[in-house]
């Protein structure tokens, strides 16, 4: 667990409340107001002290953003006061002149996404300010006056602040951007952009840089490095493509010895099968045969994979488990030793769906995808469409559609092989590894990034190989040449230090004012270890009564009534069927309520679940079983929960949980 030091912590700004002071019992904190389970917590702002009684002439200084419960509110000398405590079983540590507190209530975060394919966000004054540049038929052309000026000068009237120049990785340099409004407009252009009411406040940090000078990119951009690991199908007919694989690696590995970068590219290598449990004979689902970590060179490469190759023996089914595969690369190999990370899948077979007896992950696309984001980690997928698998091209084609869909470059990094040729696949491979080999050089010689804010006009792109337009080759090159830029963006915001803006309160878009099809931020709700682990067994309680309302359909709503009125639910209230929706048994915390996303689970009603196929109603509990194992997962994730407060107990820390993964 890491402690909290934030690069720009966000805060709801509330009006102190003088209608709830009062004792309060002594032990708890004091609840929210309509809330039964969900305590008042406030943060430090800069320069708060904290004293042994209200009135204290000296106190002791506080760090900024600490988390606390507030146990009592006070009147003093004309002051308000709080008795605060770190944790909720009675911790009390002393008072905090309110006026230099911001009461926290929502568990909600925004965190930016890489700026490499976008326009870095602006925080405006106002929202009629960003309401005219969406309501524009023109947005480019209404938004250039702010951008040349902002350019130009560094100010505009309409703008308090700017975005980072350079990413801030929000799992290595955590901070908050909470909202304090939240409005879904619709743009000229026809999309759906929330507009959102942001407030900051930074440590005043002389380490911090304001402006990150040439010299030190510079000398940061030099030690940059980059991990590939090929996730290689080794079923049945797959031994041409191997061998093409081998031929290609030479000549990349040859290339960067002769461009003495061999030290600054790793590759790695992990074979994927099937369940061993239904062919034990095809030896191991998943192998690594090569750790990129471990590599020393080209020879140590080859010498690492040489036994890999095709198995002999037919598995079950035509489908494969290249989840697996991925899934083992990206939780045993350590990522954080490179500055760009990614992972080329090579399939010629679909994948078996999460529900799938023989999946060894229960994960679907969708969660595989997003342990490869939080990891920070690039997904590419070569599929082979060779003729034996016409009949499986069409599903598996959605799949990794899915599984590769990327942020960064607002598409899917997905790259079919017509007729599964063997020659195109070699050039494909070639061109991403040249044009990977082609992003380190230009690194290694101090180079700054290609996509940065601060240098954009000075530096060109980095040129991919050339290859036929519209090949698989040339696409790769393309997005491998745009996605070495945000992986760049990244590594440079943690090697400077970049920190985020100072404090504001002033309202952005959560998607690009030009691009509207690309978000600029992303949703992450701090939930406990107990929230966390709550939310985990309400899921599994919902999944165990729909699974028994396969047999009797009248059974899900009726055993989940129960459930809610063990845990305290109005018993009459569920009985008389006020409770008609999920969301309304009580059965998911009061930490979920209010937030901005649309949820499979609070709004389904009896009568919608009756009405649903058997096909619908195991859709759905696929995808609150894939939700399970990411709680797992995140539970598992030591190093990215955060303490909030100095000195609280393990079970306060919290994990910034993606709104996409709620149930």
């Amino acid at each position: 667990m890491k402690t909290f030091s934030a690069v720009g912590l966000c805060l709801i700004g509330l009006i102190f409340s003088s209608a709830s002071v009062g004792q309060g019992n002594s032990n708890k904190p004091l609840l929210q107001e309509g809330k039964k389970s969900l305590y008042q917590r406030v943060l430090t702002t800069p320069n708060c002290k904290l004293y042994a009684k209200p009135g204290d002439q000296s106190g002791a200084a506080q760090e900024a953003f600490s988390r606390y419960y507030v146990y009592q509110k006070q009147e003093s000398a004309g002051k308000k006061w709080i008795e605060v405590g770190i944790d909720t079983v009675g911790k009390k540590i002393g008072w905090l002149d309110a006026a230099c507190t911001v009461e926290w209530k929502m568990q909600m975060s925004l965190a930016f996404t890489n700026p490499a394919n976008r326009q870095l966000s602006l925080f405006f004054k106002d929202r009629e300010s960003i309401e005219k540049i969406l309501d524009s038929a023109d947005p480019a052309a209404t938004y250039a006056p702010i951008l040349d000026s902002m350019a130009k000068v560094g100010r505009n009237p309409q703008v308090v602040a700017k975005e980072p120049e350079l990413y801030v990785d929000f799992r290595k340099n955590f901070y908050l951007l909470p909202i304090l409004q939240a409005e879904e407009v619709m743009s000229d252009a026809g999309f759906n952009v929330r507009l959102l009411e942001v407030a900051s406040v930074s440590r005043q940090d002389p380490s911090a840089n304001a402006a990150v000078s040439p010299q030190v990119v510079q000398s940061s951009i030099k030690a940059f490095s980059a991990g590939v690991v090929f996730v290689m199908d080794s079923t049945l007919s797959m031994d041409p493509y191997i061998e093409r694989m081998r031929a290609v690696m030479k000549t990349i590995y040859a290339r960067m010895e002769k461009e003495k970068i061999d030290d600054k590219v790793k590759f790695g290598l992990v074979a994927f099968r099937s369940a061993l449990s239904a062919v034990p004979a095809i030896e191991y689902n998943t192998r690594i045969y090569a750790d990129p970590t471990q590599v020393k060179n080209g020879a140590d490469f080859f010498e690492k994979i040489k036994d890999l190759k095709a198995t002999k023996i037919s598995t079950p089914k035509f489908d494969e488990d290249p989840y697996a595969g991925v899934k083992e690369a990206l939780e045993k190999i350590n990522w954080n030793e490179f500055g760009a990370r990614y992972i080329v899948l090579v399939t010629d077979a679909g994948a078996l769906e999460a529900s799938d007896p023989l999946s060894t992950t229960g994960l679907d696309a969708q969660a595989i995808r997003e342990l490869a984001k939080e990891k920070g980690v690039a997904l590419y997928v070569l599929h082979l469409k060779t003729p034996e698998g016409v009949k499986n091209h069409q599903s598996a084609q959605r799949q990794y559609d899915t599984l590769a869909f990327n942020s960064v470059a607002n598409r899917a990094l997905y790259y079919p092989v017509d007729a599964g040729r063997v020659n195109v696949f070699g050039d494909t491979i070639e061109s991403l590894g040249q044009s990977l080999v082609s992003q380190i050089k230009q690194a290694s010689m101090g180079e700054v990034v290609a996509g940065s804010a601060l240098t954009a006009a000075q530096v060109p792109p980095t040129q991919p190989p050339a290859a036929p337009a519209g090949s698989p080759a040339a696409a790769i090159a393309r997005d491998s040449a745009l996605l070495g830029r945000a992986m760049q963006l990244a590594y440079l915001g943690g090697a400077t230090n970049t920190k985020a803006p100072p404090f504001f309160k002033a309202w952005i878009s959560d998607r690009d004012l030009v691009k509207q099809n690309i978000p600029t931020t992303e949703v992450r709700v701090l939930l406990t270890k107990a929230q966390l682990s709550d939310l985990s067994s309400v899921v599994t309680q919902i999944v165990d009564a729909a699974n028994a309302s396969l047999v009797s359909p009248t059974d899900m709503f009726d055993r989940l009534r129960s459930v809610a009125a063990t845990m305290g639910r109005d018993p009459n209230d569920l009985r008389q069927g006020n409770a008609q929706k999920l969301g309304q048994m009580g059965l998911l915390g009061e930490y979920l309520e209010g937030l901005p996303y649309k949820s499979d689970v609070m709004g389904l009603d009896e009568e919608s679940w009756k009405a649903m196929s058997v096909a619908a109603q195991t859709q759905f509990m696929m995808r609150l079983n894939t939700k399970l194992k990411q709680y797992q997962s995140f539970n598992a994730d030591t190093g990215s929960w955060v303490s909030l407060a100095k000195g609280s107990v393990p079970s306060e820390a919290v994990y910034p949980v993606p709104l996409e993964s709620l149930p």
